[in-house]
């Protein structure tokens, strides 16, 4: 049998949904044709055009206007604009043929039976045999759609369920049909990992499968919960959000952004279809619901939902929280709980679990009673929904945002401590989990040789997680695998003769624990290694250069100190560049500042699709100063042919630091030159990030890497683009565009771009282009506006970053 390739997907429906899912796939490089159907009416638009219902332009509205929507909103649902080249549109009567060309096809239509029957049966008319065929649905069972079709179709027919917004969200669920075969199965479970960057969670076919069954308890549980403790909207979203691992739009926000109507319908859903469910009464509405659906106050989509944006007598933009005892809107009150004073000063979510259920205030009693029943709800699932319940871990990571799982979250209080909060609900203990315990086993995860192990009810002891052999996970192995360590990075030995740094500081910072590690590191993998990674696992990769050193340095006017803090930095990072080991960076989420200056030094780059990276700094105050001016100025030079073109391309270059863009994209980044094409890498799942640098270093390694020799060759233009950049910047203050202090930065920038005020075009060193943009930085670092807005930024609590 021939291995199956998927280089063109044909997505039926394109709504928000259908449309998402179209560029998501076309960000991983597959060629999409997007279908919908033809509009039975003219707009106002088309009769004034004189067109009519037989016209192309009006027959593929509905498709066009959907994806033209899609790509424009925000988050976008394409890692590049011109992606959505590779999405073909058309309908579903013209262009229905077409599906016989394709490898998968994926219904998105709306949640009816009738309707989806109706299009599996036409797609069956055109469908080549053995093409994958599956369906978006969000809670239809899988075995009723494949009803009637052939045995080719069933056999290759599933649920594919998707979480909206499709690029974004990393839940992947398969639901087999009755006839499903299982390699169709293994190879959606491995493509949905491997290409698509997903968590591929193959479920039962059940009610609302396996996140929405669980994500859903989770929210009618608690709307109850809060009712009886007569909890504010504001308490409950303070308790939900970002102190326990989950999103900052923690509950309540979450509903609007989603919206009521959605939430209710898939809880409506579940009551109907789950009449067995231990739990069902919390599946009711309570009033308060009601009455909103009533009011039609659902969330963003009506303008006011539990929150809700008013603008106050004074003019001033405010945002109203719903009271949920009169139903009234009001001004947001603050949320300040004993409990939560207690975690302030532990970084590692799971560690404040156990402090957060001995609370002895309401919150303390809140999160005892919600994790009570969640964990009742989540044994009870097993078998149900799933055999495994790393399953049920993984879909509400992946589908809902949250950093740890609800059997992650039981771990982390202890399991018997986890059943003394059901007993004390009057909640009863699943017997496999009284089992497990009464067999010696107290964790339903463990950890050996770096490899996860779960928790099997069936097998009444722990086995190895599947799937993770691609993945190189650093909390399993940095035990074991720690060759050195400081307050601000761990460094490992990946293996075969690489190692990792990796940042451990709060938020990622780069501060001197940080470069002292990265250079020990180089020091460690240049005497005894062949290669290093700088990767790590936490939210993002780096959020830039703590700058809070350097305003103390400045204040006390301590110039010699800040003059070494800098130059430090700059050359940690030319060692990245210029020593005689490969070195491969790992970027993802927000990489700004010095994390970006990181980034561009390094040999190769293994950026995550995810990856948002940019030198911010003007928004300090400054100009980068650990190389990423002198970077953007090598890198235009080394785009530089003859001619005015030479002056366009600093000034893009310019522009990327002048206007701190951050590219929403790893893919984007390329744009901005601070990826590179044919040297540096988009990985698409995060999870195989780290796997992937380390195999990039060794093939590094294995060509026979020679350190490189430093560059003396960087044309910079001097005069003739400082006196462009300087006319810019005047004309641009005498437009009230920026302010004389903003001015004074673009100068410095400018500066340093053009090489200094050189007469002619000159060959210069990268060390002479470092030591003018440090000079530029240290300046600018002592200006009195400067130190105000990092002022500011601390008053604020903001994060500082470089």
């Amino acid at each position: 049998m021939a291995k199956r390739r998927i280089k063109k997907v044909a997505v039926i429906g394109s709504g928000i949904m259908g449309s998402g899912i179209a560029c998501h796939f076309a960000n991983i490089g597959v060629d999409v044709l997007l279908l919908d159907i033809v509009p039975r009416e003219l707009n106002a638009k088309e009769e004034a055009k004189g067109l009519t219902l037989k016209d192309t332009v009006v027959r593929n509205r509905m498709v066009n206007d959907a994806l033209t929507a899609a790509l424009k909103s925000k988050p976008s649902p394409i890692y590049n604009q011109a992606f959505a080249k590779r999405i073909t549109t058309g309908n579903l009567e013209d262009d229905i043929a077409k599906v016989k060309d394709v490898d998968w096809i994926i219904e998105v239509v709306v949640e009816r039976l009738d309707i989806k029957k109706q299009v599996f049966e036409n797609l069956e008319k055109h469908r080549t045999p053995g093409t994958l065929i599956t369906s978006n649905t969000s809670g239809i069972p899988i075995q009723f759609m494949s009803e009637g079709r052939s045995e080719d179709f069933q056999k290759h027919f599933c649920g594919t369920h998707f979480f909206n917004p499709a690029r974004y969200l990393k839940l992947f669920e398969i639901i087999p049909g009755p006839k499903t075969d299982q390699s169709v199965l293994d190879f959606l479970n491995n493509y949905g990992e491997q290409f698509l960057g997903k968590t591929s969670v193959v479920a039962k076919d059940t009610p609302a499968f396996i996140g929405n069954r669980i994500g859903i308890f989770s929210i009618m549980s608690l709307f109850h919960t809060v009712k009886n403790m007569g909890m504010t909207v504001e308490e409950v979203d303070k308790l939900t959000g970002p102190v326990i691992g989950r999103p900052k739009s923690a509950t309540f926000r979450t509903v609007d952004v989603v919206g009521l109507d959605t939430l209710v319908h898939v809880a409506n859903g579940i009551a109907e279809n789950c009449p067995k469910d231990e739990r069902k009464e919390l599946f009711a509405l309570p009033d308060f619901i009601n009455t909103m659906m009533e009011n039609k106050w659902l969330g963003s989509k009506t303008k006011q939902g539990f929150y809700k944006k008013t603008v106050n007598t004074e003019g001033r933009k405010e945002i109203l929280t719903l009271d949920l005892d009169t139903l009234e809107y009001r001004s947001n009150k603050k949320a300040k709980f004993a409990t939560l004073e207690g975690t302030k000063n532990v970084d590692n979510v799971a560690d404040r679990f156990p402090i957060l259920v001995k609370g002895k205030d309401k919150a303390g009693e809140f999160y005892r009673k919600c994790f009570a029943h969640l964990f009742a709800y989540v044994q009870n699932r097993i078998p149900e929904i799933t055999d495994e319940l790393y399953k049920i871990d993984d879909a509400m990571k992946a589908g809902f945002g949250w950093q740890h799982g609800p059997f992650e979250i039981w771990d982390a209080i202890g399991v018997q401590e986890g059943m003394g909060l059901m007993n004390a609900e009057g909640l009863e203990v699943a017997s496999w989990v009284t089992d497990m315990v009464a067999n010696g086993i107290d964790s339903f995860y463990s950890v050996k040789e770096g490899a996860t192990y779960v928790y099997s009810a069936s097998a009444k002891a722990h086995e190895k997680k599947p799937g993770q052999d691609s993945f190189i996970i650093l909390d399993n192995i940095r035990k074991q695998s720690e060759v050195f360590s400081n307050s601000g990075v761990s460094v490992q030995d990946l293996g075969d003769g690489i190692l990792n740094v990796e940042f451990r500081s709060k938020m990622n910072s780069i501060g001197g624990d940080v470069l002292a590690g990265v250079n020990k590191a180089i020091d460690l993998a240049e005497k005894d290694f062949d290669g290093l990674v700088v990767g790590n696992q936490g939210a993002n990769f780096s959020v830039g250069a703590n700058i809070g050193m350097i305003f103390m340095f400045a204040v006390e006017q301590e110039y010699d100190e800040l003059n070494a803090a800098v130059k430090y930095f700059q050359d940690t990072c030319m060692r990245l560049r210029y020593s005689s080991i490969p070195t491969v960076v790992a970027p993802h989420g927000m990489t700004l500042g010095g994390g970006c200056e990181m980034t561009l030094h390094a040999d190769r780059v293994v950026a995550a699709a995810e990856s948002y990276i940019g030198l911010v700094e003007f928004g300090v105050g400054v100009i980068p100063g650990g190389g990423g001016s002198k970077e953007m100025a090598m890198r235009a030079s080394d785009q530089f042919t003859k001619g005015d073109v030479q002056l366009n391309v600093l000034q893009e270059h310019f522009l990327t630091i002048g206007m701190a863009k951050v590219s929403t994209s790893a893919h984007e980044a390329y744009d901005l030159n601070i990826l590179k094409h044919g040297k540096d890498l988009v990985v698409v799942n995060r999870d195989r990030q780290i796997a992937t640098a380390k195999a990039v270093a060794r093939q590094m390694a294995d060509m026979g890497y020679t350190q490189p020799v430093k560059r003396k060759d960087v044309l910079v233009l001097g005069k003739q683009a400082l006196g462009m950049f300087l006319v810019g910047t005047d004309s641009m203050e005498a437009s009230n565009y920026i302010s004389e202090h903003d001015k004074k930065i673009a100068n410095k920038l400018a500066y340093v771009m053009a090489g200094g005020d050189l007469s002619e075009p000159t060959r210069v060193s990268e060390q002479y282009l470092l030591d003018i943009e440090r000079e530029a930085f240290l300046s600018l670092s002592t200006e009195r506006k400067t130190l105000e807005r990092i002022q500011h930024m601390l008053q604020k609590g903001k994060p500082l970053r470089n």
